[in-house]
């Protein structure tokens, strides 16, 4: 009986040293979590991105990412079936850090008709995650991965076909910062460029499909920063102050095109190249290759609307890839005075060449007024070298992108008003003739006996008004 009771208490105390192990093992485990730590990211849609990481240690990042396929404007009056990673195009932007890991849930939302997944070019393992998330509508996938590199990372859609499902806007940008986070600048900002390929031309009104045979033949319709025409213009123009650095985060979605990322009236202070750790300095224009991005930061000096572009430059004026960072604040003549005067140039024994009545060349005086028809035929020279890349060389413009000149309502009414925008550009929206446009009208370089030729020439053409324009008018609205 003795023996029982002395082998019962060893078993006892046996599965209570067990089961203090067992608690201790717990609460080591459960103390470790605690200082790892999780968090819930913070997705953002563009041109909006989430606060930055800064000196936070690595965490267990959880991401929640829904796919929906949706109609929504290409332009004003076109509309499209886009296919997007958060409800936009470029999808919703992810920030982490090296050595977080990873836990992604992605949401096939069960009105959409195809099944999808996601590849993230930050993630080291089987086809960027594209395997492990591929899902149906109607389901959810979660996966996990660790980032091991920092840089700035395109994702995308690697469904098959892969090049449509990128080319409906099935793109995004993820952000892997260093250890200690990056550098802060005052201004943050989410671009990303991509090109589309529709049943019909550039401006076509109306739902448009996607084409696939123009996709194949790499002959974009289309080619815009997040996703339509006046992405970034008019209300949704970037805003920044003189003084304060701007910080660029920029992606090309593709599926084709490589971009020429430039920003006229500003040079690229630093270029992370390649979205990568490597940086360049003193940069006017980055190549981003389709399927790449990059890093630009500047420092904005100067009040100006700073004009975003793919200097592939038809791309930016007659497919849409162009924005606005507009820069408030007080001038700095010391870094651009802007014009100081202007005067006839007239070197000794010289002429100025124009056109007689019969458009055949002749020699003028300079100084001398020009008639009106010479007016008009040094206009049409001007208009058609200069205007007629966006207006077209019959005044009729390009639907939903840049309007006529033809009959213009807008135009007939206000004189200076013409004046002061192409002396000075034109940014927004505007009306003509009961169409909304919203694009950039840059300005022009004509001194003023050019504007007036040209306005005149426009206003006698086309069915306007017939006003003629005269040098005098257009220095009194320069001096206003």
């Amino acid at each position: 009986m003795k023996l029982f009771l002395f082998i019962a208490l060893l078993f006892v105390v046996s599965i209570g040293n067990i089961s203090c192990e067992k608690t201790k093992e717990k609460t080591t485990a459960s103390e470790d979590m605690k200082a790892y730590g999780s968090l819930v990211a913070e997705l953002t849609s563009p041109p909006n991105v989430p606060k930055p990481v800064g000196n936070r240690s690595a965490k267990k990042l959880i991401i929640e990412m829904e796919i929906l396929e949706r109609e929504s404007e290409i332009a004003n009056g076109v509309t499209y079936l886009f296919w997007t990673f958060g409800g936009t195009v470029p999808g919703s932007f992810i920030r982490g850090r090296v050595g977080d890991e990873v836990e992604f849930t992605l949401k096939n939302h069960p009105n959409n008709r195809l099944p999808h997944n996601i590849d993230l070019h930050a993630v080291t393992g089987q086809g960027g995650g594209a395997e492990a998330s591929f899902v149906a509508p109607g389901h959810q996938k979660t996966f996990s991965f660790k980032l091991l590199n920092p840089g700035l990372y395109v994702y995308h859609c690697a469904t098959a076909p892969v090049g449509m499902h990128i080319a409906n806007g099935m793109y995004g940008l993820i952000l892997v910062e260093p250890k200690g986070g990056l550098p802060p600048v005052d201004k943050e900002f989410y671009i990303m460029q991509g090109d589309f390929y529709t049943k019909g031309k550039f401006g076509e009104p109306g739902e448009q499909p996607f084409d696939m045979q123009k996709a194949i033949d790499e002959n974009p319709d289309y080619v815009l920063f997040n996703g339509k025409v006046g992405g970034l213009t008019g209300d949704n123009k970037l805003h920044a102050e003189v003084g304060e650095t701007v910080r660029l985060f920029v992606g090309n979605g593709g599926p084709n095109l490589v971009s020429s990322f430039h920003v006229i009236g500003e040079i690229f202070d630093k270029v992370f190249v390649d979205g990568g750790t490597t940086v360049s300095e003193n940069i006017q224009t980055t190549l981003i290759a389709a399927g790449g991005a990059s890093v630009v930061e500047f420092k904005v000096e100067s009040p100006s609307e700073l004009i975003l572009v793919d200097h592939s430059i038809f791309r930016a004026f007659n497919k849409g890839a162009l924005g606005v960072l507009s820069v408030s604040g007080n001038k700095n003549k010391t870094v651009f005075a802007g014009e100081i005067t202007e005067g006839v140039y007239q070197p000794e024994g010289s002429v100025i060449q124009d056109l007689d009545v019969d458009g055949k060349t002749k020699s003028t005086e300079a100084g001398v007024p020009l008639t009106k028809v010479e007016k008009m035929e040094q206009g049409k020279n001007l208009f058609n070298a200069t205007c007629a890349a966006c207006h077209l060389q019959d005044g009729k413009g390009i639907a939903n992108a840049f309007p006529p000149l033809a009959k213009s309502d807008y135009l007939n009414k206000d004189v200076e008003r013409a004046i002061h925008t192409v002396i000075y550009g034109l940014s927004g929206e505007v009306t003509v003739n009961g169409n909304i446009y919203n694009s950039i009208m840059p300005a022009q370089q004509f001194s003023d006996s050019e504007t007036a030729s040209i306005l005149t020439y426009v206003y006698n053409s086309w069915g306007n008004n017939g006003t003629e324009v005269t040098a005098e008018q257009v220095k009194k609205v320069r001096n206003n």
